[in-house]
């Protein structure tokens, strides 16, 4: 993992709580959560809680923007919109962000969520962020 990477995971100890994995793909960060039962939101239906997979689509941008533009400090999340599109079922979910447009200051991506089929997201994050 880069050097630059290893700081995200540390200062963040969210992701080693919630297990999300991250792998690399040449400039690409795809990201896993394992399913474990204390992230489902609602014992009834079974379903993961959204915060967590908000959170996680948050901490892929981050992870993707910090290895794109290879940061020392991690950069602060300026606003972001989230858009819950399906059920997230109590299976594995994987992440991937895209960084659109970046600036000196400020950089834009989007983020996904998905299950069985990467052309299904079934969460969808639009996020501004400030590098440090």
């Amino acid at each position: 993992m880069p050097r630059y990477l290893n700081k995200l995971l540390e200062e963040m100890p969210y992701c080693q709580h919630l297990g999300l994995e991250f792998n690399f793909e040449n400039e690409d960060i795809l990201a896993r959560l394992p399913f474990k039962t204390d992230l489902v939101g609602n014992p009834l239906t079974q379903l993961i809680h959204g915060g967590v997979i908000g959170a996680c689509l948050e901490l892929t941008a981050v992870a993707q923007l910090t290895m794109t533009r290879k940061l020392e400090r991690l950069p602060k999340t300026i606003n972001v919109t989230i858009d819950f599109l399906r059920p997230g079922r109590p299976k594995d979910v994987h992440f991937k962000a895209l960084v659109y447009k970046q600036g000196r200051r400020v950089a834009n991506l989007e983020a996904f969520a998905w299950q069985d089929d990467e052309t299904q997201p079934i969460t969808k994050l639009h996020g501004n962020f400030l590098m440090g």
